[in-house]
């Protein structure tokens, strides 16, 4: 979520030729339309191998087991639509970050993530992944911008650790995970508008 959010860091080559930095991203693009398409049960390192265009060989260089693979993509993901705009105001920031949540969402890290969300509560290891990567990196990133808007004094200090900071994601995810209702960029800036703001407006005062 391209929509794909995962980093392309090298990592230690597990034997055999050295592996090809250049098609990570390609694999884990595969990854995620498999995930979404059939889920982790059905997940295979052949599919994968055929879906990214490469030879088995590719994927066993860098995963031993079907999931190594899905979480060493589960922890990269979001990395890069969760980095923090600093627009100025905590307006701007949060509007930016709610957008960029939306667009995850509706890409397809967000219809893997669905996908894989039966499977978790049985894979304590994707669990964990989750936990580690794009679940901290939406947290951290949304602490950055509650940190700066304490720091401009636009919210008093500890905002950023108060429900109201929960807000934001928290009401975003809940409708995309509990209602099956459409999250778009409107329904974003109608929750930042009447729900965030003036929350931020009642400490405020």
């Amino acid at each position: 979520m391209t929509a794909l959010t995962a980093t392309d860091d090298v990592r230690p080559s597990r034997g055999g030729r050295p592996r090809d930095p250049s098609r990570d991203g390609v694999i884990r693009a595969a990854i995620l339309r498999l995930l979404a398409e059939v889920g982790y049960g059905a997940l295979t390192m052949d599919a994968v191998a055929s879906e990214a265009g490469v030879g088995k060989a590719t994927i066993y260089r860098r995963w031993r087991t079907k999931q190594d693979l899905v979480v060493d993509t589960i922890s990269d993901l979001n990395r890069a639509e969760a980095t923090p705009v600093d627009t100025g105001t905590l307006e701007g920031d949060l509007r930016e970050m709610m957008r960029s949540m939306v667009a995850t969402i509706n890409g397809p890290t967000g219809a893997a993530t669905l996908s894989l969300l039966s499977s978790v509560p049985h894979q304590p290891a994707l669990a964990e992944a989750f936990q580690a990567g794009p679940l901290a990196v939406w947290r951290q990133s949304f602490a950055e911008v509650w940190s700066r808007a304490e720091a401009r004094g636009e919210v008093p200090p500890g905002t950023g650790t108060s429900v109201i900071a929960e807000a934001p994601s928290a009401i975003l995810v809940q409708r995309w995970l509990l209602s099956g209702r459409p999250v778009d960029d409107a329904v974003a800036d109608q929750v930042l508008d009447t729900v965030v703001l003036p929350l931020v407006r009642s400490v405020t005062a």
